[in-house]
C-alpha cells in the first residue's frame, strides 16, 4: 500500500476533480506545511521525513488498476481520469534540512505547484513528515537528558505497524539515538542494531548458569548478559560474574556488559556496580530498559543510577507522553500571470490564522553560533547582517528587540525544480551530524525539558503588514 498513489484522503480526488472541471489543472498555487505547538510542551522540534517525500514526489503516478477503481465510484469525469493516467508531479519544493531545530508557525515545506498536484500530495506529505518530524523530537529530548550516555531504540515490537517502526527508527536515528534493535533498519539505512538475549533464551536452558555459559561460548567477544529473569542480585548478576571467572578469563576474554530489564533501575544498577566492580570487571557495562522515557532517566541520573546505556522502546517509538504531531498544510497564495496573490486562513483561534504570501525562512547567530530568533519573511526579501536588524513581537508589536554582529542564514532550500530533484539527498549520517549541530546552537534554557525558554520567531515588517492588510480585508473592519 505505501507505494500506492491512492494513499490519500477523498477529499483531494473530489477536489482535484472539480478543479480539472473548471478547466484549473495548470494554475499554480503555493502551499506551506508547518505545526502549531511543540509536543510534549517543549522548546523546539526536530525536523524529518523530508527523504520520503521526495523520493514519493519523484515516483508518484497512478496505475491503470488504480484508475479503473476510481472509474467505478462513478463521480470522477472521464477527461480527469486520463489526466491522473499521464499524471507527474510537476512542482517545486523548498524545504528545511532533515535534523533542523524547528519552531511553530515557521514554514518547512514550501511547495509550489499545479493546484491539482498541491492537493494530491497532501495526505502523504502530512503523515510522513508528522510521524517522523514527531519520533525525532522525542528522541532528542532523550538524548538530552542520557548526559552522553548511548541511547538505543528498542520499539520495533510496539510500534504502530511496519512503517512506523522502520521510519521511526531512522528518525530517532537522525536526532542522536546510537542504535536500533531493529534488523531491518540496520538493513536498509545502516543504522546500527544491537541487541543481544531475552528471557525466553534463559528460561529454555535447566538454570540460569548454563544459559549465560552457553551464550558467552557463542559470542565470548561480545558477551552481555540479561540478568533479571529470576533473581537479579542473588543469582543474575552473580552467575554472569561467573561466567567470566569461570569461562571468559582463562580464555583472554571479559564480560562485557548485563542488562537489566525490571525492577528498581536506579538501585539495581548501583548494588551491580558494585558487585561487578568488585569482582575485577570495572569495564563492564550496565545497561538499563523497560518503558523508558525523558523523564524516567532524567530521574534515575538524579538518584545516582550507574547506568551507562538506555534502551529506550515502546514510549519512543509511540511518542507515548504526546503521539500525534500536529503540522499542517495550507494554501497561501496563488499565482495569476506571474503575479504571487496571498491568500489567508481566519480563525477565531488567533495560531490558527495562517501567514500569507510565499515565503522564506531565516535563523539569526550570534557570533558564537548560537541561535538568536527566527525571521519569516517574504521571499524575495534579504536579511542584511551588515546592518542592525529590528525584531519585533507579531503579537505584542511594541516589544521589540535590535541586534547587531550576527550572522543570518536561509534555512530553506530547493530540493525539487518542476519535478525533478534539484540537489543530492544528504546521507543519514549527514542528516545526524546536521541535527546534532543544530541542537547544539540552541541555548540550554531553551532545550530543557520543562518550562523551556520560548525561541523567538518574528515575522518581517513586510510580511507582517501584508498579514495584517489581508486580516482586515477579510475580517470585514480594521483593527
Amino acid at each position: 500500500m505505501q507505494n500506492s498513489a491512492l494513499l490519500m484522503d477523498f477529499y483531494a480526488l473530489t477536489m482535484a476533480n472539480s478543479y480539472f472541471e473548471q478547466g484549473r489543472q495548470d494554475e499554480i498555487a503555493y502551499f506551506d506545511y508547518f505545526f502549531r505547538r511543540v509536543p510534549d510542551e517543549g522548546g523546539y522540534a526536530v525536523f524529518a521525513g523530508l527523504e520520503q517525500l521526495l523520493d514519493y514526489l519523484e515516483n508518484l503516478q497512478f496505475s491503470e488498476q488504480e484508475i479503473a477503481f476510481l472509474q467505478q465510484k462513478q463521480i470522477f469525469s472521464e477527461g480527469f481520469l486520463d489526466y491522473l493516467r499521464h499524471f507527474r508531479f510537476r512542482g517545486d519544493l523548498w524545504a528545511v534540512k532533515e535534523g533542523t531545530a524547528v519552531f511553530p508557525a515557521e514554514p518547512l515545506v514550501v511547495i509550489r505547484a499545479p493546484i491539482i498536484d498541491c492537493t494530491l500530495i497532501e495526505a502523504f506529505l502530512l503523515l510522513t513528515l508528522n510521524h517522523q518530524t514527531l519520533i525525532a523530537t522525542k528522541a532528542a529530548r532523550i538524548v538530552s537528558v542520557a548526559q552522553g550516555r548511548n541511547v538505543l531504540e528498542f520499539g520495533a515490537r510496539r510500534a504502530h505497524g511496519v512503517d512506523a517502526a522502520h521510519f521511526g527508527a531512522r528518525a530517532a536515528y537522525i536526532a542522536g539515538v546510537d542504535g536500533t534493535s531493529n534488523v531491518y533498519s540496520d538493513f536498509a539505512c545502516g543504522i546500527p542494531a544491537l541487541g543481544t538475549m531475552a528471557h525466553a533464551y534463559v528460561q529454555s536452558f535447566d538454570n540460569e548458569y548454563e544459559a549465560f555459559l552457553q551464550y558467552a561460548k557463542t559470542y565470548p567477544d561480545n558477551t552481555v548478559l540479561l540478568v533479571d529473569t529470576y533473581d537479579t542480585l542473588h543469582q543474575g548478576i552473580p552467575n554472569a560474574i561467573r561466567v567470566h571467572r569461570e569461562y571468559l578469563a582463562p580464555r583472554g576474554y571479559k564480560l562485557k556488559g548485563i542488562r537489566i530489564d525490571s525492577g528498581d533501575l536506579a538501585y539495581l544498577s548501583i548494588r551491580a556496580r558494585e558487585m561487578l566492580d568488585a569482582a575485577g570487571l570495572t569495564e563492564t557495562k550496565i545497561t538499563v530498559s523497560n518503558s523508558l522515557d525523558e523523564y524516567l532517566i532524567k530521574d534515575l541520573l538524579l538518584q545516582g543510577a550507574k547506568i551507562d546505556s538506555f534502551g529506550v522502546g515502546e514510549r519512543l517509538i509511540t511518542a507515548k507522553s504526546e503521539p500525534v504531531f500536529g503540522g499542517v498544510y495550507k494554501i497561501v497564495a496563488l499565482e495569476n500571470a506571474g503575479q504571487i496573490i496571498p491568500k489567508i486562513k481566519l480563525s477565531e483561534t488567533l495560531q490558527k490564522t495562517t501567514t500569507p504570501g510565499f515565503k522564506n525562512l531565516w535563523r539569526l547567530y550570534d557570533k558564537n553560533r548560537k541561535a538568536i530568533a527566527d525571521v519569516i519573511t517574504l521571499h524575495d526579501e534579504i536579511i542584511d547582517s551588515t546592518k542592525p536588524y529590528m525584531l519585533f513581537d507579531p503579537e505584542y508589536t511594541w516589544k521589540t528587540k535590535w541586534v547587531t554582529d550576527f550572522v543570518a542564514e536561509q534555512k530553506l532550500q530547493q530540493w525539487i525544480s518542476q519535478g525533478g530533484k534539484q540537489q543530492p539527498i544528504p546521507t543519514l549520517e549527514e542528516s545526524r551530524a546536521h541535527c546534532r549541530q543544530e541542537l547544539q546552537s540552541l541555548w540550554n534554557e531553551v532545550r530543557r525539558l520543562e518550562k523551556p525558554h520560548g525561541y523567538y520567531v518574528d515575522l518581517s515588517q513586510d510580511l507582517w503588514t501584508l498579514k495584517r492588510h489581508l486580516i482586515e480585508r477579510h475580517s470585514g473592519k480594521k483593527e
